[in-house]
């Protein structure tokens, strides 16, 4: 019986982030919502606290959201780590975290911009207590008011970022590999499907679907920086395994 191997960081991603979503269920029980103390909240809102940016890749908002970034993890990581080294897999896989969360920040600084004429110091206030906002912003439609109050008053959580970062790497590094996809019957190599995948979530983005809660912007961030990070250091491993796959 052949036994799985799985690197070290990536093994402790995995148990981290299952940790999280352990502690988070535990901790609601007793009235304490993780999610808003180490998800990341928009800059200008009461909730924002410094280490937000890093802690948000460790939360998940129910079983299938880490149950599938933690499967894509586990695939596409472990060949990337093994390639790379547990110190480059590591910076990489933060790196990517942060650009999400970077752009999704920038995204909704816009927004904010568009309807307050600032991106600071903005009359937001949200009661958790109570399930409450206040918007002291005049002369807003309903539309706007909706968009502050879920800008300023419900985090990002989820690796997805660094995800989309990984899934962008696997694709640079092995183009070639073939991927079996959901509802495709036959191999699709990884230089086309990657791409087409990226593209799905800048037009969601764009689009802004009603009553969709996913952070497009964010996703697309790691993606982003992951593609300027395999791009920079011009990747130069030898293994004959993986050239094959090239």
């Amino acid at each position: 019986m052949n036994n799985i191997h799985i690197p070290p960081v990536v093994k402790n991603l995995l148990i981290i982030n299952a940790l999280f979503f352990a502690a988070k269920f535990v901790m609601k029980n007793t009235g304490i919502d993780l999610d808003y103390m180490l998800g990341a909240f928009y800059f200008d809102s009461q909730f924002f606290r410094i280490w937000q940016p890093v802690s948000y890749m460790f939360m998940h908002g129910d079983f299938m959201h880490i149950f599938f970034n933690m499967f894509a993890l586990f695939m596409f990581g472990g060949v990337i780590e093994s390639r790379w080294g547990a110190k480059r897999f590591i910076n990489f896989y933060l790196i990517t975290g942060l650009g999400a969360v970077a752009l999704q920040m920038g995204v909704q600084a816009y927004e904010v911009y568009q309807i307050t004429g600032s991106v600071l110091h903005n009359p937001v206030m949200v009661d958790l207590t109570r399930g409450m906002a206040q918007v002291g912003v005049p002369g807003i439609s309903a539309e706007a008011r909706d968009t502050l109050i879920g800008i300023y008053g419900f985090p990002m959580v989820g690796a997805s970022g660094a995800i989309f970062g990984l899934l962008v790497a696997f694709g640079m590094l092995y183009p070639n590999t073939e991927m079996y996809i959901m509802f495709i019957p036959i191999p699709v190599k990884a230089k086309y499907i990657i791409p087409v995948y990226i593209l799905m979530e800048l037009s969601l983005g764009v689009a802004r679907v009603p009553g969709d809660s996913i952070a497009h912007y964010a996703h697309l961030g790691g993606a982003l920086l992951g593609f300027i990070l395999v791009k920079l250091w011009k990747d130069k491993d030898n293994n004959r395994f993986f050239k094959y796959y090239e």
